[in-house]
């Protein structure tokens, strides 16, 4: 009986869609006839089969995008030591802000996508995609104010006439690339919530290698130089809305999902705006606040050997990051969709193998740094002066990569359950409230440098992270499903049901 039993439960392992797969999950974590150690096993295996179709695409997704940008800017570079600064300045000074608002917001139809897909309303996610769309677009007219002012809002930040100049050449190129971060972010957490991530990956590497052509085309043979540059990645992200946009119409898997544009998606929009206002807050402190690391590193006394030994380590510190914002979005739809599902069991156990998974990664990725910290800047430079910093700073970067294999993880949890105002708060404290002021403390009253500073930001992600593991695993998850059969219904009053 008991191998039986087995055998049933490891059955939708291998065939089974994934409606069907997550009820299994349910019963299978309800199941007391199994000893518990098979149960775990067998549970365990079904959520990893769930969890990396999900996580994987997504990572693939976060490291191409990163990529484009980065291609931009080395293109830029080629130009003149100039225009890799502006460049530089315009991606990380402005474009960033712009990215993480836009993403930010993007969260909140990412709740509401992933927990009215678990509760079958399938009707209403096109009506959620389009409503996304239009608040996110409405809120690129004042970015688009910020870009075209950007000049002098560098020169306020006591940059060069010269630089302030170059930059501002480069962020008027990425003007449409606001408004198409206003239409993909919606589509992305649209495909995201019904577990679809794979054709993004596919749609994404293809323009890379596109963007890749276009740009050295555009740059070198047609001579547009920086604004040709940034043109280029603006068109390179509208190719990407564009095509998985017709992956949605013609794809017959989203006949349920996509009626068709509806003036439904007028409706409601201030109360989108409250929930969309609090996910940006969330996300927007995480972003900024490694930006405001190398901001203040610049203000200690000769900080150009610092500055760049920083800057060796974030970046190998935000390409690691994609790894963590993967899990992110991959926790973010498991929750939702459990939730959504009334399935309180699977949405934790969820919580637990996804942290775990991407904790494990996390440490791998931490060792392998301090066993590299020798050698890792000179994929940067040739210094060994810039190489003896970074290896210095290398066991902060390691530190930081654990918290970044939890963290991250943590906040698409608070996604998935619409947690993000109370996680914006709780951001606002952690982060700015303790990280940057300890940071400062130690940097320049104790005179630690960018040890100091580093040691005390990271002080404020401990506190973040440990704020959130106590909140997510005290967590009732049988009243999380009822506060989410009660969002959805509220939200569904709000407008008459879609007829399919």
């Amino acid at each position: 009986m008991e191998s039986e039993s087995e055998a049933e439960v490891l059955q939708p392992l291998l065939n089974s869609s994934a409606h069907t797969t997550d009820s299994r999950l349910e019963e299978l974590l309800s199941d007391t006839t199994l000893p518990c150690f098979k149960r775990l096993l067998s549970a365990t295996l079904l959520e990893l089969k769930l969890l990396l179709p999900l996580a994987a695409p997504a990572i693939l997704v976060y490291i191409i995008n990163n990529l484009m940008s980065s291609v931009t800017r080395a293109f830029a570079g080629h130009l003149g030591n100039l225009q890799l600064a502006a460049a530089n300045l315009g991606n990380s000074g402005i474009q960033l802000f712009a990215f993480g608002l836009m993403l930010g917001m993007g969260s909140a139809v990412e709740t509401l996508c992933g927990q009215a897909y678990g509760a079958k309303k399938h009707d209403m996610l096109g009506i959620y995609m389009q409503r996304a769309i239009i608040v996110l677009s409405i809120t690129g007219i004042p970015l688009t104010v910020v870009y075209i002012f950007c000049k002098p809002l560098l020169l306020l930040l006591g940059e060069s006439s010269e630089l302030a100049s170059a930059a501002a050449v480069f962020v008027y190129g990425l003007i449409p690339q606001i408004y198409a971060y206003a239409v993909n972010f919606p589509i992305q957490k649209f495909l995201q919530a019904q577990s679809v991530v794979a054709p993004s990956t596919y749609i994404s590497a293809a323009t890379l290698l596109l963007h890749t052509g276009l740009s050295w085309l555009v740059v070198y043979k047609l001579g547009f130089g920086l604004i040709g540059s940034s043109l280029t990645l603006s068109l390179s992200w509208w190719i990407i809305v564009v095509a998985q946009f017709l992956y949605i119409l013609v794809a017959p898997n989203f006949k349920k999902t996509w009626n068709g544009f509806s003036v439904k998606a007028f409706s409601g929009l201030w109360d989108f705006v409250k929930l969309s206002a609090g996910s940006a807050v969330m996300l927007c402190l995480e972003i900024w606040y490694f930006q405001v690391l190398v901001l203040i590193t610049g203000l200690l006394d000769n900080p150009q050997l610092s500055l760049d030994a920083i800057s060796v380590c974030m970046s190998i510190a935000g390409l690691l990051l994609q790894i963590g914002t993967g899990f992110n979005a991959a926790a973010s739809v498991r929750v939702s969709n459990e939730l959504g599902a009334g399935h309180p069991k699977s949405a934790a156990f969820s919580v637990i193998v996804v942290n775990v998974l991407s904790f494990v990664i996390a440490v791998t990725e931490a060792i392998v740094v301090l066993e590299l910290r020798h050698v890792l800047s000179y994929a940067f430079t040739d210094g060994e002066t810039v190489a003896n910093a970074v290896s210095d700073l290398c066991p902060y970067l390691a530190f930081t990569l654990i918290l970044n294999g939890v963290q991250p993880v943590l906040s698409g949890v608070a996604v998935g359950c619409g947690w993000q105002t109370l996680v914006a708060y709780i951001n606002v404290g952690c982060y700015y409230g303790l990280g940057v002021p300890l940071g400062c403390v130690l940097g320049f009253k104790f005179d630690l440098g960018v040890q100091g500073i580093w040691s005390g930001m990271i002080g404020g992600t401990m506190l973040q992270t440990i704020i959130l593991l106590w909140i997510t695993f005290r967590t009732d998850w049988n009243k999380e499903v009822n506060t989410t059969k009660e969002r959805l219904d509220v939200w569904d009053k709000k407008e008459p049901r879609v007829q399919t």
